[in-house]
């Protein structure tokens, strides 16, 4: 069997297993995407959902964000941690937003990766999300998994996306994600993986990466 049936096999073994897999970030537009994903470097989507709330009712949209004291947006968002650095890049974002794409959030990797607080993560999030692009979305578990699984050798982002959209279909590209975070949050925990409960052991090659690394 080809690398990438295994892969697919691996992935439609998660999806029976977890078929509600989705962003876990609560959001009602893709502005609200973009922000709440911006929030969730280094912090939960738990905590993120928490402070959303009350950030989205102070400052509904980029209008009222970019014209906001810093100070200000820093005393909702500051259980995220690194708030200050947020609230610079949300504000700054808010701004470029509204001067550079008429308020809306842009559709190509390229226009949101120049947004202020915006890396290929955060761009791949609201793409497959938001607006049904596929993006690939490496986050840690999505690392940690990838190479669990030898769908890379790399520890680095930019690589490992590119190392699993070559492997994957782009029509895979932002379910996978979803499906390695979830069972990676359960099941394919760091540092110590529970594999005598995992579904999918037998279709893994952790062991082998071990010895190979």
């Amino acid at each position: 069997m080809k690398s990438r049936e295994k892969a697919l096999q691996l992935l439609k073994f998660l999806e029976q297993v977890y078929p509600d897999a989705h962003c876990a970030l609560n959001y009602r537009s893709p502005w609200e995407l973009l922000v709440a994903t911006i929030l969730s470097a280094q912090c939960t989507d738990v905590r993120v959902n928490q402070v959303t709330v009350e950030l989205f009712r102070v400052f509904p949209d980029p209008a009222s964000l970019a014209s906001a004291a810093q100070e200000r947006v820093e005393e909702v968002i500051r259980s995220t941690g690194f708030f200050r650095n947020k609230a610079k890049n949300l504000i700054n974002c808010a701004a470029q937003v509204l001067e550079r794409h008429q308020g809306e959030v842009p559709q190509t990797l390229k226009e949101l990766v120049a947004l202020a607080g915006v890396g290929r993560k955060t761009a791949n999030v609201v793409l497959g999300n938001a607006f049904g692009v596929p993006g690939m979305v490496v986050d840690t578990h999505v690392k940690r998994l990838a190479r669990r699984f030898a769908w890379t050798r790399s520890d680095h982002p930019d690589q490992i996306e590119k190392d699993l959209c070559r492997l994957l279909p782009s029509s895979e590209w932002t379910q996978c994600a979803h499906l390695l975070i979830w069972h990676g949050r359960a099941c394919c925990k760091a540092p110590v993986p529970h594999c005598s409960r995992c579904v999918i052991v037998a279709l893994c090659r952790r062991k082998g990466v071990e010895r190979a690394h």
